[in-house]
């Protein structure tokens, strides 16, 4: 039976990218690099993913050009949409080994995790994860929430009470016209406190927010039923991302 990775893009501050990195890199590793995925949308009580889903099918109904872009790639790819597990956190971890047990071939699994660390069910769930990778933003009320949560993280690493293999930052939304030294200042205070940062920086582009439209006919990036747009793919860096992402967590 093979063991899949338990992977989560988590954070406790809202806004910082977690629900979109989610989506686009498991939609990356699935269409494009070929790996089975699972993603478990367990951020009660919005259910962000799960919401994505609700509202692409509707357009698959509503959308003539949604539906063909739709129709286009499930011919070229043969993939259906990856599946979409929805549960409160307290329930993810037995759900997610009964589909292993039963036989479902899954190389990766990502959750999509409530931003708390005071929370029972949240807890099993990260405990489990071989990497958490907490998104980060050159502001300094981002920076500090993000560094409590990913350091109460390390704190179940160093004490040996956790199966959390591994915490990783990494720099999301940033702007290359951006002349500072806080990037340099904090992955120094990061890795004195045993927190690593991904080398890949992704930028704050508008095509991360690119998702199928009612009236607009234009190409979509963001989905949980198709790939990103490869015409979109330039300047984003997620194949960077992606590629540094497996070398992590050995896929």
């Amino acid at each position: 039976m093979k063991e899949p990775k338990f992977v989560a893009f988590s954070t406790q501050k809202g806004g910082a990218g977690k629900t979109t990195l989610t989506v686009t890199v498991a939609s990356y590793l699935y269409y494009c690099k070929g790996l089975k995925v699972l993603v478990v949308d367990c951020d009660y009580p919005q259910y962000s993913i799960d919401e994505m889903r609700k509202r692409e099918k509707m357009l698959l109904d509503l959308s003539p050009s949604f539906k063909k872009t739709f129709s286009d790639t499930l011919v070229r790819t043969k993939l259906k949409p990856f599946p979409v597990l929805v549960c409160p956190p307290e329930e993810a971890m037995s759900k997610v080994k009964e589909l292993v047990e039963s036989g479902d071939d899954i190389d990766i699994v990502f959750f999509d995790l409530p931003g708390t660390v005071n929370n029972r069910g949240v807890v099993t769930v990260a405990n489990c994860m071989d990497m958490i990778v907490v998104p980060i933003s050159a502001d300094k009320v981002v920076l500090e929430s993000s560094l409590a949560y990913a350091l109460k993280l390390q704190e179940w690493l160093t004490t040996g009470k956790s199966q959390l293999k591994g915490v990783h930052m990494l720099w999301n939304m940033t702007d290359a016209r951006e002349k500072t030294d806080l990037y340099d200042r904090y992955e120094k205070l990061f890795d004195e406190l045993g927190l690593p940062t991904l080398s890949t920086k992704v930028p704050d582009t508008k095509k991360y927010r690119r998702e199928g439209s009612e009236t607009l006919e234009r190409a979509v990036f963001r989905s949980t039923i198709m790939p990103p747009d490869k015409a979109l793919l330039k300047g984003t860096r997620l194949q960077e991302l992606a590629e540094e992402f497996l070398k992590v967590v050995n896929l």
